[in-house]
């Protein structure tokens, strides 16, 4: 059972690096499959949307710092950073269940 988590927290943190250095991923494997380019296209969409709400939380907190911030505009953007990460963390768990409950069923 460990194996698949391992799997998927491997891929999640390769993706992570990936969209932080600002290379796109290759969705075009697995829109070969099928009909799945579009969930790939929106997932990688999500990522990076989570990507852009954490820099734009970090640029807000270095104006504050340098004392050209507003204190509510850094608290909104690290709450909405915050949410964004709490939903991308959600949707991963559900699809790491969902791959496990998967595996479980017998061929």
């Amino acid at each position: 059972m460990a194996l698949p988590i391992n799997a998927a927290t491997a891929a999640y943190s390769n993706a992570a690096k990936l969209l932080g250095q600002g290379q796109k991923p290759q969705l075009n494997q697995v829109a070969d499959l099928g009909g799945g380019g579009d969930f790939a296209k929106m997932l990688g969409q999500a990522v990076q949307g989570v990507v852009d709400s954490g820099k734009v939380a970090d640029t807000k907190a270095m104006e504050m710092v340098s004392g050209r911030g507003d204190m509510v505009d850094v608290v909104t953007a690290i709450s909405q950073t915050e949410l964004a990460m709490d939903t991308m963390v959600t949707v991963r768990d559900r699809v790491i269940s969902a791959y496990e409950e998967i595996m479980r069923m017998p061929i």
